[in-house]
């Protein structure tokens, strides 16, 4: 299959794309776009973008008749020609880490959003040809040879984005045999040798925790975008990084977010792009792909990009608890948990995807599967003597699993577990990946064993601590954002009330200071277009939104302090 891509006036963001077919046989072919792409286990509608598709004889390029068959495929009849050009423009303004984008200063692509393919050729070589102004470099993983791009497959077509520009940036790095790349488009200044000094110390702890690297090569392809964002998507070979503002490159927080996800992201190349989902080997483009694992491919993942930063020095301990107390927060305030278990959740993703919808319905894979993964990873240290931990079964999957490409199940994943623990681990999985027994005691005694304990604290707002409501202003009126189960706001709230007073007294920045010491306050809120008055009723002592962190434990024995500094490979 080859692909001609081209342009013209790019501030109108749309891409000119010619799939050229030779060697055609039948009366009719149907061409396929994927209905989803690998690390978004959503349905996407990527055809909508697609403007104006028409297909012509190559030679001739006489008119042939096109049908659409569905929301994503295109039926051509051939009459007879054995080589056909399906031609159309794509709509290119989406600026995220799986979208593309075009304007006057660069060209970003992710093949899997606009390049249909012939299904019986899904395993045959790609070309890309790309029309470019002379100045632009490519950034991408696949082969290239000046603006020719060659894949071996459809499969590797697609799990390759690309950015050409002229303003790229382009640092990088050798570890082994393995060379890294860290490209940046966007306004920014990096202090490039603390960036490469700090990927290669997380590079290095993952490539060491595996055994080997998956591939020659590696791209970290950045998007840094002059407003607040933030998102990452894993590829074979590369990853695309969407992070804002860029004004904000080097400060704290911003620099650490941007280590934490990529560290994220290179995990991503054992875990789920080599270390696969049965049900996901080989990807199906044109339908949902069902499966109950995704704790492990993402949960995991979540768990070991900060948890790497930490052990190869990239963060401090400090950073590293920040990090690990917003994961608990994250937990702990999506009151799903004791609705549907993280196995559950994971199948339902291809159900209402990354949005809250429904309250207190699902969890997410990826918070709760970070939480799994660290009380898997200390419980299998507690239980060797820290000789295994969650690092050897993890390397333990891509020995058998990922270098060999057979998929496994949550089964596979638990009895590599149970093998290395020399423990049957049916009740941990059975309570927190099938179930949803609450981790907070087990998280509170598998802490203990590496000096470490979790402080629970109440809330800091009235609103919450002592009637289990939380707010966001939206141009300077307050709503009600998140609810506690049982709690007296889940009595008389919903979410999005708008919140206008307090006994009387209008609500203007000052909602917790209008609660605070009252137990029965009179709240006029604003809900579906009625004004509305409801009592909140406190109830006794009992507090909520509770506040959990980990912390060091000052009376912690020395065996604890050694298997602190064994855990994340830095002093007590």
């Amino acid at each position: 299959m080859k692909y001609f891509i081209s342009y013209s006036d790019p501030h109108k963001h749309f891409i000119k794309v010619d799939l050229l077919l030779e060697d055609l046989q039948s009366e009719a072919i149907e061409l396929q776009l994927p209905a989803w792409r690998p690390g978004r286990y959503e349905l996407q509608n990527y055809a909508k973008n697609i403007h104006q598709a028409k297909a012509f004889s190559k030679d001739s390029e006489f008119p042939l008749e096109v049908k659409k068959t569905s929301r994503n495929t295109w039926r051509i009849q051939t009459n007879g020609v054995s080589a056909v050009t399906f031609s159309f423009y794509y709509y290119c303004a989406q600026m995220d880490a799986g979208g593309c984008w075009l304007d006057e200063e660069q060209l970003y692509l992710n093949f899997i959003c606009c390049l249909p393919y012939l299904p019986e050729r899904i395993d045959a070589t790609c070309e890309v040809h790309l029309d470019l102004p002379p100045e632009y470099q490519i950034a991408c993983g696949l082969k290239k040879k000046g603006n020719l791009l060659h894949a071996k497959d459809y499969y590797e077509l697609v799990d390759s984005p690309m950015i050409a520009s002229a303003s790229l940036k382009h640092k990088h790095y050798t570890i082994g045999t393995t060379h890294f790349h860290i490209w940046i488009q966007g306004e920014c200044q990096p202090d490039w040798q603390m960036v490469l000094a700090d990927f290669k110390k997380f590079s290095e702890e993952q490539i060491n925790s595996m055994g080997e690297f998956p591939e020659k090569e590696y791209h970290f392809i950045n998007q840094i975008v002059p407003y607040r964002y933030h998102h990452g998507v894993e590829h074979r070979n590369s990853t695309v990084i969407c992070l804002g503002p860029g004004e904000q490159f080097n400060s704290e927080p911003f620099y650490n977010d941007f280590l934490s996800i990529s560290s994220h992201e290179l995990y991503h190349a054992w875990n789920i792009i080599k270390i696969r989902p049965a049900e996901m080997l080989p990807y199906d483009f044109t339908k949902e792909n069902y499966f109950n694992s995704g704790f492990i491919a993402e949960g995991v993942t979540t768990y070991y990009g900060d948890y790497f930063l930490v052990r190869s020095k990239a963060y401090s301990v400090h950073t590293y608890f920040q990090e690990v107390n917003l994961l608990f927060k994250r937990h702990f305030e999506n009151f799903g948990d004791a609705n549907m278990s993280v196995a559950d959740s994971s199948f339902d993703l291809w159900v209402d995807g990354y949005i809250a919808g429904t309250p207190n319905r699902k969890v997410s894979i990826y918070v709760k599967g970070a939480m799994i993964a660290l009380l898997l990873d200390l419980l299998i240290r507690k239980e060797t003597d820290n000789k295994k931990s969650l690092d050897d079964v993890m390397k333990q999957m891509w020995n058998v699993h990922g270098k060999k490409s057979v998929g496994y199940t949550i089964e596979d994943f638990q009895k590599i577990a149970e093998q290395l623990a020399h423990k049957k681990l049916k009740t941990f999985f059975k309570d927190f990946v099938f179930g949803t027994r609450p981790l907070t005691d087990t998280l509170k005694k598998l802490l203990t064993y590496v000096g470490c304990q979790l402080q629970i604290q109440d809330a800091k707002y009235e609103s919450e601590k002592t009637f289990g409501f939380r707010t966001v202003t939206k141009e300077g009126r307050t709503f009600v954002e998140l609810i506690e189960p049982d709690s007296p706001a889940d009595k008389v709230l919903t979410r999005e009330d708008e919140i206008i007073a307090v006994d009387g007294t209008n609500v203007s920045g000052n909602l917790n200071d209008l609660l605070k010491g009252k137990k029965s306050p009179e709240v006029v809120i604003h809900r579906f277009g009625k004004i509305k008055l409801v009592t909140l009723q406190a109830t006794g002592s009992k507090t909520y939104f509770k506040q959990y962190k980990i912390v060091k434990n000052e009376e912690a024995t020395e065996q604890e302090k050694n298997n602190f500094k064994k855990w994340l490979k830095q002093e007590f």
